[in-house]
Formats: structure tokens, sequence, C-alpha cells
């Protein structure tokens, strides 16, 4: 997949691409640059909750590929988001217990990739991103999934904790994966369930850890300290994937 497909350069690129419905995750536009067709562009983004980089010139200068970016550049998802009820309509139709991956604001294009491959074969119903500080789908999301994405609805949230607290009061269980936590062998992890995997190098957040109802840990033998996030994900996700099947 070529870098254009995804990127759109100039303003009116960008408004047309707002007003026809296409989900725009994020928007360079430069700094102090408020005149003309540049208050549609910010009018449009803030009207759907895009995230605003403000940045200098120079920066625009080196991310453009046509040289035509007229102080704003953006990137569209590479794949249309779901929402969080039509992930648990998924489960629902396939009558199953709810099976969740929630994401602490994982950065790494490829981890999210590979994440949203393994709860496909997982079984899980959906992913479920925050908007703000992540990753989104982009194209090299969508390559490192191997086609997934294609068939595992991806959810994007405003707040992962209060996104949280709704899917508890509808009866799942959360699980954070944290080396401090219990071996995750030691838990109960069956039955409706969110599997929250943290960021990359800050682990889940405390605000997000507090929401969840178990902290599982990972047993490790070796002589560092962490495994890559999608690993991590994988290897829980497999330990619920086990306990359901039981």
């Amino acid at each position: 997949m070529r870098y254009q497909e995804f990127t759109l350069e100039g303003r009116n690129a960008v408004i047309e691409a707002f007003r026809a419905g296409k989900t725009i995750d994020k928007l360079f536009v430069l700094e102090h640059c408020k005149e003309g067709s540049m208050n549609t562009v910010l009018r449009e983004a803030k009207k759907h909750d895009t995230i605003i980089n403000y940045v200098k010139k120079e920066r625009l200068d080196q991310m453009s590929e046509t040289g035509k970016h007229q102080g704003v550049i953006g990137y569209v998802a590479a794949y249309e988001y779901s929402t969080v009820d039509e992930i648990l309509e998924r489960a629902e139709e396939k009558g199953e217990a709810p099976f969740v991956i929630v994401l602490d604001d994982i950065e790494d294009p490829h981890n999210l990739g590979a994440i949203i491959r393994t709860a496909n074969l997982a079984g899980a119903h959906g992913v479920i991103i925050p908007k703000h500080r992540a990753s989104g789908l982009t194209a090299t999301v969508v390559k490192a999934s191997a086609g997934a994405v294609h068939y595992t609805p991806v959810a994007k949230v405003t707040n992962i904790s209060k996104t949280i607290e709704d899917l508890k009061k509808q009866g799942l269980w959360f699980v954070c994966a944290d080396m401090n936590g219990t071996t995750m062998y030691d838990l109960d992890l069956k039955g409706p369930i969110g599997l929250v995997i943290g960021n990359e190098g800050k682990g889940v957040s405390r605000l997000v850890r507090e929401k969840c109802d178990f902290v599982a840990s990972i047993p490790m033998f070796g002589d560092i300290d962490s495994l890559n996030a999608s690993v991590a994900a994988g290897v829980l996700a497999y330990e619920i994937v086990r306990q359901r099947i039981q």
C-alpha cells in the first residue's frame, strides 16, 4: 500500500474528506495559520473530534510528498472504525460471552496490527483503542494485521477508563497485564472479559489499572524484565482461550 493512499495534502482535499464522511485520525497543521479556508479545516476537525497537531513549516515540508500541502496534512484511517456496541452485538450474534481486547495507548503500528491479528485468531469479538496518543488504523497496521482488520472490528473511544466502567455495568470483568500482578494461571478468566494491554514503555496507566478487576502477570524466567506488548497480548489472550474452552 502506498503512502499517498492514506495521506491527504492540501486544504480542499482535507475539507472534502471530512464532508464525505472519511475518518481522519490526525491532522498536522501549520502553527499560527488561521486565515481563509484553514478556518474551515479547523472547524471540521473539531466537529469530528480529530486530533490536531500544530507544527512548523519545516515539519510539514519534510512530511509532504507532493510539495503542495498548503499548511495541512491529514492521516486518513485505512479502515473504517466500528463501535463498542457493534462489538458486543457481534458476541451476542455468535452466542458467546463477550471477549474484548482494550489497548491503553499502544503507539507502535506494528504492535497494533499484531494484536488485531491475535485478537482474530483467539476469537476476541473486537479491539478497543483510544482516540488520543495512540496508533490508529494506518496502512502499516492493516498490513501488520495480515488482513485480520477486515474481520475483527476496532472501536475508537475518547476515554478508555470510562469505556471500561460502562462495560463493567454490562457484565464484563477486566484483567490488565502488569509484571507486579497475580500469576495469570491463578486467575479465573472465564466469562465475559476484557483484556487490557498497556503502552509499550509505561504499561497500563494507573487510572486504567484501578478500573480493572484483576492484574495478571506472565511468568518470566529470562534475563530481561518484560515482553513486547503484542507478545504479552498473545500470551494472555490464549490463557483466556484455554480457560474458555475447558
